[in-house]
This record gives structure tokens, sequence and C-alpha cells, in this order.
């Protein structure tokens, strides 16, 4: 029997926070110092929640192009900083690199996913594109931050053997292919873990979230299934431009390798 919306208190939700106690009674008893991280990290999930909620809200009623724009150009800036930051070891251009693999590949794919998939009335409605795009940017970052990670710690691990290269009358792509297949695999890895086991072993978050918003079940399968393909494009894209941009910025013209630095 299909059941309708159940909308939550401010008392539920505030039952389901109380959990966190556990974590913190965990890392107590355990000694492993993590109570200001778990109260700093329950504190901004919050309040980020809480402000993006009142933002949807308005931006939901303006109804107005240049304000869903605006919100994707500041999601899209964030998440590719945040890409950016995940990677421990710097170089020249690390978070342009990051912003656009993040921007090129969450608007292309969404952009595609709104005018040939769901193809909702205008295109951009705020109802479906943000939400569509904050999954796929969301996802995409991991695969970036992870991409770019692998690929510049590599790079600084196998020095010698890429110098070898380039010496010996490599490119600067030749020298460094090994590391640049390894680091996009290596991006990609979490997308397919997550494909492997959806709907055995997990039930993805939107199905999730429309199944416990009353749709029915085989209408949030579909919308599942293309979310995945979605993302898992994506995660495609943004990790190979990530880790072709990447390579670019620690070499030169000259088939150079440029000395990266532990970020502080």
């Amino acid at each position: 029997m299909q059941t309708e919306y159940i909308s939550l208190a401010w008392w539920q939700v505030a039952v389901a926070a109380a959990l966190i106690l556990i974590n913190g009674a965990i890392s107590l008893v355990l000694q492993l110092r993590l109570g200001k991280r778990l109260l700093v990290a329950s504190l901004r999930m919050t309040v980020q929640l809480l402000l993006i909620g009142y933002l949807l809200n308005t931006i939901f009623a303006i109804d107005s192009w240049p304000a869903v724009a605006a919100l994707i150009l500041i999601m899209t800036v964030i998440a590719g900083r945040a890409a950016a930051s995940r990677t421990h070891i710097g170089f020249p251009g690390k978070q342009g690199a990051a912003i656009v693999s993040v921007a090129f590949s969450g608007w292309f794919v969404t952009v595609l996913a709104l005018q040939l998939v769901i193809t909702p009335e205008p295109w951009w409605h705020p109802q479906y594109a943000i939400p569509l795009l904050g999954m796929i940017l969301g996802n995409a970052l991991t695969g970036i931050s992870l991409g770019m990670e692998r690929f510049v710690v590599g790079t600084q691990q196998r020095r010698s053997e890429i110098e070898g290269r380039l010496v010996l009358g490599a490119s600067r792509f030749e020298a460094v292919a090994p590391i640049t297949g390894d680091a996009i695999r290596t991006g990609m890895i979490p997308i397919l873990n997550t494909m492997t086991v959806a709907g055995i072993v997990s039930l993805p978050g939107m199905m999730t979230g429309q199944l416990l918003a009353g749709a029915e079940p085989l209408d949030a399968v579909r919308y599942q299934i293309v979310i995945m393909f979605l993302i898992a494009a994506a995660v495609a894209m943004g990790t190979v431009g990530a880790v072709l941009l990447s390579l670019r910025r620690v070499t030169t013209r000259e088939h150079q390798l440029l000395w990266l630095e532990q970020d502080g």
C-alpha cells in the first residue's frame, strides 16, 4: 500500500542527531581524540544544510535562471576547491585544474540530462537542475581528488624513472603514461564499487529519498539508474581531465619535470 510523505518535526531530527553521542563515546573510551572533530563536523553539516535549505526555498520561489546559474557557479567553485584541497602535494595551477575539471564534467553531464533525459520545463528548472548537479559534483570531486592525488604522488615517488625516460627521448606524455593510467583508474574505483553493489548491498541515496517521499519503487529505480550512469560519466570525464591538466602543469613544454612540494 502506498503511504503519504511523512514530514519530520525538529524534535525528531534532534533524536537522530543524539546518535552522534555513540561516536563520541567510542572516541572517549578508545581515546581516539575525535571529540572536537565530531562536534565541529556535526555543527558544520547542520548549519550548511540549514543554509542551503533556506536558500533553495528562496530560489524555488523566485524560479529565475540567473539565481540558478549563480548557485550553480558557487557550488562548482566550492567543489573544485574541495577537490584540490584533498591533494596534499602542491603544484602550479592545482586549484584551476580541479575547478575546470569539475565544471566541465558536471555541467556537460547535467545539461545533457536536463535536455535529453529528464526534460523539465523550463530545462533549467531549479527543482531538477540543482539537486542533479549537486549529486554529480559531489561524486565527481571525489574521483578528481583521488586521481590528482594518485598522479602527483606517483610522479613524485617515481621521479627518477620519469626523468630517465625523458633523458632517453620520451615525451612528457610518454614518460608519465603508466602513472596517468593508474591515477585515472584510482579515481574511477569508488563509482565502480558503488555501481557493483547498488540494489543488492545498498539502496542508493536518491532512490531511498524518493521511496521515503512516496514515489513508486519502479519510478525510483528508473531515476536511480539514470543518476548512476550520469555520475559514472561525470567521474570518468572529470578524472581524465584533472589528471591530464595536472600532467601539463607538473611538466614543461621542453619535456622537463617540475619539482613538487608537500602542501602545508
